[in-house]
């Protein structure tokens, strides 16, 4: 019997499921042709992906038909729909397709655009169905009131413009039960003040493009208090507000290149693990603050400041046991110095069990911060030290040297060079 009589005898579902993992639309309704068996079955398919730039089509004209008869002709509802677009003159046609699409009972909908297009308002009549949205390069229009989106929980706004700060907290406030969310914004996004008051929401990530100002009058404002994970990132000057305590948060990343106001570390004392990377360790957060929680500490020795820092954080994290130096940005600067604590924290003393440092170049200071570290960490089980790729064997070898001479820790601790 031939492998494609063998395959026909599958029940549909497991066909369906085969169509679905295809790459696009496309190949979906291109198998039509192998026999009778399959000619209906690209109907029923509940994923679909539409993009132009598949296989160099360049008939934009071609592939719009296509897009409109395959929608049409689609009788099963459609499970995830997704529009990578890359030629212009596709952005006038993303209105029709959304309204088809709201018909098809969309869940997760997906429109990705390498030019500018403005998104129709049929996209908010077809949110009570909507599971996941995301949205890249979009202009929403504006209207009088928002409907809820009852079952949105993911959402993803990267490049997109908006009617205003005010549209922005009413989307987010109707999104009741909404645990996702990305936004990534753009330079002329027509947003100041980007307020997130969502309480179900779990995970926020939120990057603030360069060049948006140079006053930090524009920033963040968030209320969500169920949050376990926080993603920060800033490469300019702005403020980032959290109005509320964050009890349930688990991991934080907090990447900022400026000094900016509202931006501390006392609205993360719940994280059981912390990534920073901040220019000033003055106002990194209140004295008195403690991280009873924190077990991961990953620090970026890019800022100038890093070490005070450092040392803030082991003072005030009595239970920490990993902790990671990487420097993730190159940034011209003063080198930082180290003076060696009157007193060792804690941290060291009682609970460190890992020290990984990436990018070790075996400055003095490096030196003097890894020597205390080794010398004091009295739990200490390994510690990894991974130097630059362009270091040379000979500097290896004597940056090892200096580094074995200060570690004598127990023989169950592991020094690993590389």
């Amino acid at each position: 019997m031939p492998p494609v009589d063998r395959i026909c005898h599958l029940p549909d579902a497991l066909l369906l499921r085969i169509l679905s993992e295809l790459p696009t639309a496309n190949d979906v309704v291109a198998t039509m042709v192998l026999s009778k068996r399959w000619e209906p079955l690209w109907k029923s398919v509940s994923k679909l992906v539409y993009d132009d730039s598949y296989r160099n089509i360049d008939d934009v004209g071609r592939f719009t038909r296509f897009v409109d008869r395959s929608l049409i002709l689609h009788e099963a509802p459609v499970e995830t729909l997704h529009f990578k677009l890359t030629q212009k003159s596709l952005a006038v046609d993303i209105g029709v397709w959304i309204a088809i699409a709201v018909k098809c009972s969309v869940r997760d909908l997906v429109i990705d655009i390498d030019c500018p297009a403005i998104l129709p308002r049929s996209l908010y009549r077809g949110s009570k169905m909507l599971v996941s949205l995301k949205l890249k390069s979009a202009t929403l229009m504006d209207v009088s009131s928002l409907p809820s989106f009852l079952t949105l929980k993911t959402l993803s706004l990267v490049s997109v413009k908006y009617p205003g700060d005010e549209f922005v907290r009413q989307l987010l406030s109707s999104c009741h039960v909404l645990e996702d969310l990305v936004v990534e914004q753009c330079l002329h996004d027509n947003v100041t003040i980007f307020t997130i008051k969502v309480p179900s929401l779990k995970s926020a990530s939120l990057y603030k493009s360069a060049g948006r100002s140079t006053e930090g009058e524009d920033g963040f404002v968030i209320d969500a208090p169920s949050l376990e994970y926080l993603d920060i990132f800033y490469n300019n000057v702005g403020f980032c507000v959290i109005e509320n305590d964050m009890p349930n948060l688990v991991k934080a990343d907090v990447v900022v290149s400026y000094s900016s106001p509202g931006v501390t570390l006392s609205s993360f004392t719940s994280a059981k693990r912390l990534f920073i990377c901040l220019p000033n360790s003055k106002d990194a957060y209140s004295v008195g603050t403690v991280f009873h929680r924190l077990v991961h500490l990953r620090i970026c020795t890019c800022e100038t400041e890093w070490l005070n820092l450092l040392m803030r954080l082991l003072n005030d994290s009595p239970n920490l046991r990993h902790l990671k130096f990487q420097k993730c940005h190159e940034i011209e600067g003063t080198r930082p110095c180290w003076n060696d604590p009157s007193s060792v924290p804690e941290c060291l003393s009682s609970s460190l069990e890992t020290l990984e440092w990436v990018g070790y170049q075996g400055r003095k200071e490096d030196k003097e911060v890894a020597t205390f570290i080794l010398r004091t960490g009295s739990c200490l089980k390994k510690v990894t030290i991974i130097t630059p790729k362009s270091s040379d064997s000979d500097k290896k070898l004597e940056m090892l040297r200096e580094l074995s001479l200060s570690f004598r820790r127990s023989p169950t601790c592991q020094l690993v060079f590389d």
